[in-house]
C-alpha cells in the first residue's frame, strides 16, 4: 500500500515538473509569448547598430582627412573657424539660428 502512495506522489511530482516546464516553455523570459518582443528588440538593435555604423564611418572618413601627412585643406579650415572662432580678413561671418 505505501508504495503504491509512494508511486502516485513520484507521478504528481513528475507531472507538477511537465507543467512547470511547460509553463515557462510558453510565459517563461525566452518562451513563445516573449518571441515578438524579443523579434521587436532585435529589430530596434539591428537599427541602432546601422546608425552607430554610419557614425562610425563619418568619423572614420574625418580622421582620414585630418592625417598628419596628407591632411585636406578644407577640413582643416572647416575645424578652425568651428573649434577657435578664426577667420580670414575678407571673409564675411554670417550666424544661422538652429
Amino acid at each position: 500500500m505505501a508504495a503504491i502512495q509512494r508511486a502516485k506522489a513520484m507521478q504528481h511530482a513528475a507531472l507538477a515538473a511537465l507543467l512547470v516546464m511547460g509553463g515557462l516553455a510558453i510565459a517563461g523570459p525566452s518562451g513563445l509569448l516573449a518571441w515578438s518582443e524579443n523579434l521587436r528588440l532585435l529589430d530596434q538593435r539591428e537599427a541602432q547598430l546601422a546608425q552607430l555604423e554610419a557614425q562610425r564611418e563619418a568619423l572614420e572618413n574625418r580622421v582620414a582627412l585630418l592625417h598628419p601627412d596628407h591632411a585636406d585643406p578644407d577640413m582643416v579650415g572647416e575645424l578652425l573657424r568651428s573649434q577657435l572662432n578664426v577667420v580670414h580678413p575678407d571673409e564675411v561671418v554670417i550666424k544661422l539660428e538652429d
